[in-house]
């Protein structure tokens, strides 16, 4: 039996969009954008669990290519019918698949990009690629204000299986409309690119083996068994190992989420999250020439990180004794598509978990071990690699691994700054650029009511009772608002965050809690009033804080795409709504400040950022006391 929290099934999927195009006239001139499942409000969870109460409901996005009007329809699943029908004037919803297929396939068949590839000495267009761009709203010309565009860059492969990315054709960028898919205009700076050397098979922008021309080094093979079983078991998406207990699910724009985290202490379970996910992604490009200036990504809202998740393989990707789930996702005309190995769960040795060797009772050492649940998701040139991991001791981390390959362009293309870059190949420079990630925790410590307090250490001055000033001390200052919510990382002070339930104490008599400890944190470096802060003020500060609302998901805004401003974070905290013992959630900022290095060229080794979840006064002690010596063998 299903719970509600469960995705959607490939025929739940199938039944909302039918439903749509049934009751509400959408035709095969549409696209669906997203559907996905109502997640119910935590108010109505226990009814539905326990099945007082029968409802299960579908979210459904589309827009109409005849006039651009969006739609969100809300589909009864339970009842086979469209409950709830929105129109969304002046959105453009998230980009698709579909679109960017479509788009390559049209560009290289069109007059005007053929002559342009031909006087760059280009005639065989089996190996061009059209990379297509969502646009901010500042930088769509006003001729096609209201029209869904895309821009491109155009890219040329050396060899049949060569690395597009390695070949810019500088300055070339088509603009189209999405809808009508049609070329509106192409931007051509010159033919600067019919250098054969730089068309033809230039290794040094390879990375497959067998076009590069160095050997590949000796590596032992290196097994992980567990001859006896994995520790942890899969019931449906309800997932347990030692005493943690979670629930697995997925979307088409988070990918996935992780829902009513709890672990087992003194014969009860505690809830320690509700919901944890990554909710956008903001990738803006540092670099003011005319073939990146356009460049700043939404990767969650504009494309959605779980049409772009892929399949795994073992032995790559994850390496031991794996369990696989597959994800359902759609196409744009609404049809489910299946997901193979999406997501990969298993355990991992994580070195020593604790030790200590005592002159009369000797050496005591636990080796620890951690449960891993992963995706890895492609969109377009970048791999991002997402890890949230379980501890014994109660810790939770959350680790991301950037990948793939830098976009790069000419130094000496019109306009060029190089400056704003590094040079990584024979004239060749990737720009400098960063990758803002905002992790949606909707914590929920021993309950829901909870507060959060931010923590700084404070240095001891000289005194009469601290001469050598040696003191330390921790100030824990509670956050009222949302306006007090909006946090900066400090590392003078090592500032980190508590999430504390006042109304639970341990058994030392102080309140429960969980520490977010901030890693991976840098400032936007971006003026203000630029365009592209604007889109994305949730990179502004390290930290917000809200009021649970079941409606406040997106922290850029709903719809990202070709939007002005962020409708978001930003906006719901104006409010300045009370976060003082009561349900929380968190939306930490961390990422990648990438300022580009050759040793990134041509593809880049991952890049590793995390943060971690740690329990502050959660247990009254070590809670991983228990875990039992190692196996000798």
């Amino acid at each position: 039996m299903s719970h509600p929290l469960d995705p959607l099934t490939a025929a739940e999927i199938g039944q909302a969009a039918a439903a749509v195009r049934r009751d509400r006239g959408v035709t095969d001139g549409w696209r669906f954008a997203s559907v996905e499942l109502s997640e119910p409000a935590k108010a109505d969870l226990p009814d539905l669990e326990s099945g007082r109460l029968a409802r299960r409901e579908a979210l459904v996005v589309c827009w109409n290519r005849a006039d651009g009007q969006a739609y969100r329809a809300v589909v009864s699943l339970t009842a086979d019918e469209v409950t709830a029908w929105e129109h969304l004037p002046g959105q453009q919803p998230n980009m698709t698949v579909d679109e960017w297929h479509e788009c390559d396939a049209m560009l290289r068949s069109q007059p005007a990009v053929v002559e342009a590839l031909a006087r760059r000495g280009i005639t065989d267009r089996s190996r061009v690629l059209a990379d297509m761009w969502a646009y901010g709203a500042a930088m769509v010309p006003g001729r096609y204000a209201g029209r869904r565009i895309g821009w491109c860059d155009i890219w040329y492969r050396g060899s049949e299986r060569g690395n597009p990315y390695a070949r810019h054709l500088t300055g070339l960028h088509p603009v189209v409309d999405l809808n009508t898919m049609e070329l509106l205009e192409l931007e051509d700076s010159g033919p600067g690119d019919a250098d054969p050397e730089v068309m033809g098979q230039n290794w040094t922008g390879e990375y497959l083996p067998d076009l590069l021309p160095m050997r590949l080094r000796e590596v032992a093979p290196l097994h992980v068994t567990q001859p006896e079983g994995v520790g942890f078991t899969l019931d449906g998406n309800l997932l347990t190992w030692q005493n943690w207990q979670l629930r697995l699910g997925f979307n088409h724009r988070e990918a996935l989420v992780l829902h009513q985290v709890t672990i087992a202490d003194g014969g009860r379970r505690r809830p320690v999250a509700h919901r944890l996910s990554f909710a956008e992604m903001v990738v803006p490009y540092r670099d003011a020439s005319p073939d990146h200036y356009r460049r700043t990504a939404f990767d969650i809202g504009e494309w959605g990180l779980g049409f772009m998740t892929t399949s795994l393989a073992l032995g790559c990707d994850c390496l031991g004794e794996i369990t696989y789930l597959d994800a359902v996702v759609h196409d744009s005309r609404g049809e489910p598509l299946v997901i193979e190995n999406a997501v990969c769960v298993h355990e991992e040795d994580s070195g020593v978990l604790w030790k200590h060797v005592d002159d009369r009772a000797g050496a005591e050492v636990r080796r620890a071990r951690r449960l891993v649940v992963s995706f890895h998701a492609t969109v377009a040139n970048y791999e991002y690699l997402v890890y949230w991991r379980f501890y014994q001791d109660g810790n939770i981390e959350c680790e991301v691994r950037a990948t793939g390959i830098m976009v790069t362009s000419h130094v000496a293309a019109p306009g060029s700054r190089p400056a704003n870059g590094t040079l990584v190949d024979a004239g060749i420079y990737a720009p400098f650029h960063q990758h803002f990630i905002v992790a949606r925790l909707d914590l929920d410590v021993d309950g829901p009511a909870n507060t959060v307090y931010v923590t700084d250490s404070v240095p001891a001055s000289p005194g009469k009772d601290d001469p050598y000033a040696l003191g330390l001390t921790v100030a824990g200052t509670p956050l009222r608002t949302e306006l007090d919510g909006r946090q900066d990382y400090d590392w003078a002070t090592q500032r980190a965050w508590k999430i504390v339930n006042d109304n639970v104490k341990n058994g030392l008599g102080t309140s429960v809690g969980y520490k977010l400890v901030p890693t991976a944190a840098f400032p936007p470096l971006l003026d203000r009033a630029s365009p592209a802060f604007k889109r994305a003020q949730v990179i502004g500060h390290t930290l917000w804080v809200t009021p649970y609302r079941q409606d406040e998901r997106w922290p850029c805004g709903d719809f990202p795409v070709q939007a002005e401003r962020d409708t978001g974070l930003p906006a719901w905290t104006e409010a300045a709504r009370p976060i003082e013992n009561t349900d929380v959630v968190l939306w930490y900022v961390f990422g990648i400040h990438h300022i580009t290095r050759p040793e990134d060229w041509p593809v880049m080794p991952a890049d590793i950022v995390s943060f971690w979840l740690k329990p502050f006064g959660f247990f009254d002690r070590n809670p991983a006391l228990d875990v039992p010596p190692s196996h000798h063998h």
